[in-house]
C-alpha cells in the first residue's frame, strides 16, 4: 500500500529536479557566451548587439563580475515588472492573452483550493470506508470521495460544492471573456495599418473562357464593390520556384563565408571540392565556384518565374482583393457575393506573416475530401494510442504488480525503489510518449489544407486537447482502474463492479498528481532552462557558423507553441475541475503549476520567443470553449460516481449543472465571440474616419500592393526577386475586358500583380 511518505518522497524528487534547473537557468544566463540563447529577441529587436557586460576575452565567453551571482533569482521579480500594455507592445496581443490563461487558472483553482480544503477535505478524511473495505489505496486516497460510506448524507456537501465551484468557474470566464474582447477590439482600433485590415481572400472563383483570374476578380468587384475595390493579387502554385530560391539562399550564404575567408587571408585564396559535402572530388576555387553556381541558379529562377507567371496552369483561382478603406473590406469578407453560395467565397485574409504559402495551392474541391481522409486517420490514431497508455499505468500501480509477478515484490519493496517507480517514472514516460505527437497533428493540419499558420496551430492544439482527453485522462482512469483493482473485478459479482469503478476513480488521482509533477513542475523549470536550445545553439556555433546570418538562424527561438502549450495548460484545468470535489488534494499541485508556468511563460514571451504571426487573440473562443467542456465533463462524472454511492436522490439537482453551464457557454458564445469571427462596420468606420483625417495624402494602393505578393516574387536575397519588387511603383497597364456585357471597359484604380514582375509581363 502506498503511503504519504512516498508521494512526499516523490515530490521531493520532482521539487529538487526543478530547483536544480532553475539554478543551472540563473547560472547560464548570465554567461555572455549563452546570451543568444537566453536573450534571442532583443537581437531579432536589434535592441542587442553583444552580451551586457563584455570586455576582454575572457569576459566575452565567462561572467566574471561576481556580484551579479548573489542576484540569480532576479529574474523573476523582472518578468513581472512589465506591464501588459508595454507588454502587448513588445510581444504582441497573442503572447499577452496567451499569459492570461495561467492567471485564469490561478484565479479558477486559488479559491477552489481554499473552498475545498476547508469543507471537502475535513468532510472526506473523518470516515473508515476504504479501510474497512478490500480496495487497493494509498494515504491520500482517504482525503477523496471514495472514503465516504455508501448512501451518506455527506455526499450533500460534495453536491453544494460543485454548485459553488461551477458557479465561481463561470463567472471567471465571463470576465475574462470580457476582458479579452475589448482587448481586442481596442487593438485592432489602435494598432498601426496593417494589409489585412483592408484585404479579402477570395476563393474558388469560377473558371472563365474569356478572361484569365486577375482580369475576372478584377471587373467581378468592381461591378459589385464599385466604391471601395482598390487592386487584386492573384495566387500562384511556385512551389518548385520556392525550392530554387531556398537553394539560392544556402549557396550566397556558402559564397559570403568563403569571401568572409578570404577578406581575411588575402594571400591564401579558399580552396574546396566538389563532391560529398566537400570532402571529395574536384578541387576549385571556392569563391569563383560558387558565382558561377549561383549564376547558373539565377538563370534557372529567372526561367520559371516567368513560366509560373505567364503560364495559367500556375495560376490558382483564388486572389487577394484588396479595398480603399477597412469599411469596404469588412463589407465584403463578412457578405455573400454570388446566388450560388460555393463560389466567391470570400474571408479575412491573414496577415502577411500568417499566411502557409504552400496550401494556397490546394485546389479548393478537394479541401473535403482531404478533411475526411484526415478525419478518419485521427480516430485510428487516438483509439490506437490506448495500448502504450495501458503500459504506462502498469508503472504506476505497483500492488497490482506484485500481485501479478510476485518475484519482484523484493525489489519493488525499497523504499527509494518505489517511490522513483511511483511518483517519476509514469509521468516521464507517458511525456515520452507524447514527444512526437504535436508533430504528426501538425503534418495532419497542413495536408488538411488550412492556410494561415494560426490556422494550423489552432486545429493542431484542438486535436492535441481531444488527444489527450481520450488518451491521458480517460485513458488513464480506465486503464489504470481495471489494472489496479483487477483482484476485485475477478472475484466480486457483475453488480458490484460499478460500485468498484465508482470508488476507483477518484484514487487515480494520485497518478496525475505525480503525472504534474513531472510535466509541470519539472517541465516547467526544463522550459526555463532551453537545455536543448543551448546544446544546439553552441553545436551550430561551433560547426556550422560561417557568417552572421548563419548565427542569426542558429539563435533562432522559435514561437511559443499555442498548439502543444495550450492544450497542455487544458489538460490541467480538466485535472483540476474534475477532481475539485472528489479529491481536492489534487489542488495544490495544479495551484504551483500555474503560478510557476506564469512567471517563466512571462519571462519567455519577454526575453526569448519570437511572435511569428498576429491574431489578436483569435484562439480565445477554443480556449473558453475547452474549459467549459472540461467543467462539463466534471458535471458529468461526479454525477456518475454518485449514483454508484447510493446518492441517487442527489442526482436531479446534479442534471441542471451541465445544462446551466451549456447555456452559460451559448450566452457568452452570442455576447462575446463576434468580437472574434467579425469586424464591427462602426469600428472599421471609425478608424478610417481617423485615418483620412491624419493622413489625406495616404497612398493605400502602393501600402497594399506588393503586401501579398509569394515571398519568392520578393525583394531579399535573391536579385531577381528585388527586380519584381521594384516594379511595383509603376503605373500599371489597363486591363481591358474580353467580355461582352456588364463589365468596365477597364480599370482605373487596380495595380495589377504583373506589374511588379520583371518586365512588366502580363498574364491571361
Amino acid at each position: 500500500m502506498a503511503s504519504l511518505s512516498d508521494v512526499g518522497l516523490a515530490a521531493a524528487i520532482n521539487i529538487l529536479t526543478a530547483f536544480a534547473f532553475f539554478f543551472a537557468f540563473a547560472i547560464l544566463r548570465i554567461q555572455p557566451v549563452n546570451d543568444r540563447v537566453y536573450f534571442p529577441k532583443w537581437y531579432i529587436k536589434g535592441l542587442r548587439t553583444s552580451p551586457l557586460g563584455s570586455g576582454a576575452f575572457v569576459g566575452k565567453i565567462v561572467n566574471v563580475d561576481f556580484r551579479s551571482y548573489l542576484k540569480f533569482l532576479n529574474w523573476m521579480p523582472a518578468a513581472l515588472q512589465m506591464p501588459e500594455p508595454e507588454l502587448i507592445d513588445h510581444a504582441g496581443l497573442d503572447s499577452a492573452v496567451y499569459l492570461r490563461i495561467y492567471l485564469i487558472g490561478l484565479k479558477i483553482f486559488v479559491p477552489l483550493g481554499f473552498l475545498a480544503f476547508s469543507i471537502l477535505v475535513p468532510v472526506n478524511w473523518t470516515n473508515n470506508t476504504l479501510k474497512n473495505s478490500n480496495l487497493t489505496y494509498s494515504d491520500l486516497d482517504k482525503l477523496s470521495i471514495s472514503n465516504i460510506p455508501l448512501g451518506s448524507d455527506r455526499f450533500w456537501t460534495h453536491l453544494v460544492m460543485a454548485y459553488a465551484f461551477t458557479l465561481w468557474t463561470c463567472y471567471v470566464l465571463k470576465k475574462e471573456y470580457e476582458i479579452v474582447a475589448s482587448m481586442r477590439l481596442h487593438f485592432l482600433a489602435s494598432a498601426h495599418r496593417r494589409p489585412d485590415q483592408f484585404t479579402v481572400l477570395v476563393r474558388n472563383v469560377p473558371p472563365d473562357p474569356d478572361e484569365s483570374v486577375s482580369e475576372l476578380v478584377e471587373h467581378f468587384f468592381l461591378v459589385n464593390h464599385p466604391e471601395h475595390y482598390l487592386t487584386n493579387q492573384v495566387v500562384y502554385n511556385a512551389k518548385k520556384l520556392s525550392e530554387l530560391v531556398n537553394k539560392k539562399k544556402k549557396l550566397r550564404n556558402w559564397l559570403d563565408y568563403y569571401q568572409l575567408k578570404y577578406s581575411r587571408k588575402p594571400d591564401k585564396k579558399p580552396i574546396m571540392k566538389t563532391r560529398f559535402l566537400g570532402l571529395c572530388g574536384q578541387s576549385v576555387d571556392a569563391i569563383d565556384h560558387y558565382t558561377t553556381e549561383i549564376q547558373k541558379l539565377s538563370k534557372e529562377i529567372s526561367i520559371e518565374r516567368d513560366m509560373v507567371v505567364s503560364n495559367s496552369k500556375s495560376i490558382i483561382p483564388a486572389a487577394f482583393v484588396s479595398f480603399q478603406s477597412r469599411w469596404g473590406a469588412a463589407v465584403c469578407a463578412q457578405t455573400q457575393q454570388t446566388r450560388n453560395p460555393t463560389l466567391w467565397l470570400t474571408d479575412w485574409a491573414p496577415e502577411p506573416r500568417d499566411i502557409y504559402w504552400d496550401n494556397l495551392a490546394i485546389p479548393f474541391v478537394s479541401l473535403a475530401v482531404r478533411k475526411l481522409v484526415i478525419g478518419v486517420a485521427f480516430f485510428f490514431l487516438t483509439f490506437f494510442f490506448m495500448v502504450p497508455i495501458a503500459l504506462v499505468q502498469s508503472l504506476a500501480n505497483i500492488e497490482g504488480i506484485e500481485k501479478a509477478l510476485p518475484f519482484l515484490k523484493p525489489i519493488i519493496e525499497m523504499k527509494v525503489v518505489k517511490s522513483f517507480i511511483q511518483g517519476f517514472l509514469p509521468g516521464i514516460a507517458l511525456k515520452i510518449f507524447l514527444i512526437f505527437l504535436p508533430s504528426i497533428l501538425m503534418v495532419m493540419s497542413k495536408f488538411e489544407g488550412f492556410i494561415s499558420l494560426s490556422g494550423l496551430e489552432r486545429r493542431s492544439a484542438s486535436r492535441y486537447y481531444i488527444f489527450q482527453f481520450i488518451n491521458v485522462f480517460l485513458g488513464s482512469i480506465i486503464t489504470g482502474t481495471a489494472f489496479q483493482q483487477l483482484n476485485n473485478f475477478v472475484n466480486q459479482s457483475a453488480n458490484d463492479i460499478p460500485k468498484t469503478i465508482g470508488s476507483s476513480i477518484p484514487m487515480k488521482a494520485t497518478f496525475f498528481i505525480t503525472y504534474i509533477m513531472v510535466d509541470g513542475w519539472a517541465g516547467v523549470a526544463g522550459e526555463i532552462l532551453r537545455l536543448k536550445p543551448l546544446i544546439m545553439y553552441h553545436l551550430k556555433n561551433f560547426f556550422l557558423v560561417k557568417t552572421e546570418k548563419d548565427r542569426e538562424e542558429a539563435m533562432d527561438p522559435g514561437t511559443l507553441g499555442f498548439n502543444t502549450g495550450e492544450p497542455q495548460i487544458q489538460l490541467y484545468f480538466l485535472l483540476g475541475l474534475v477532481y475539485a470535489v472528489v479529491s481536492p488534494i489534487l489542488l495544490p499541485f495544479i495551484i504551483v503549476f500555474f503560478g510557476l508556468a506564469y512567471v517563466v511563460y512571462r519571462h519567455q514571451i519577454i526575453n526569448v520567443y519570437n511572435q511569428e504571426y498576429e491574431s489578436a487573440a483569435a484562439f480565445w473562443p477554443d480556449v473558453h470553449g475547452r474549459i467549459i467542456v472540461a467543467l462539463v465533463v466534471s458535471q458529468l462524472l461526479l454525477m456518475g460516481l454518485l449514483s454508484t454511492k447510493e446518492a441517487a436522490q442527489s442526482t436531479p439537482l446534479l442534471v441542471t449543472l451541465p445544462i446551466l453551464t451549456i447555456w452559460f457557454h451559448f450566452f457568452c458564445k452570442g455576447r462575446y465571440e463576434p468580437a472574434f469571427i467579425r469586424y464591427p462596420l462602426q469600428e472599421a468606420m471609425m478608424k478610417d474616419t481617423l485615418e483620412r483625417a491624419r493622413e489625406p495624402n495616404l497612398n493605400l494602393k502602393g501600402f497594399l500592393q506588393s503586401a501579398y505578393i509569394h515571398p519568392v516574387f520578393k525583394g531579399g536575397d535573391d536579385s531577381d526577386g528585388e527586380e519584381a519588387a521594384e516594379g511595383g511603383d509603376n503605373e500599371p497597364e489597363l486591363v481591358p475586358t474580353k467580355r461582352k456585357a456588364t463589365t468596365p471597359a477597364t480599370s482605373k484604380r487596380s495595380g495589377s500583380f504583373t506589374s511588379l514582375l520583371p518586365d512588366d509581363q502580363e498574364y491571361s
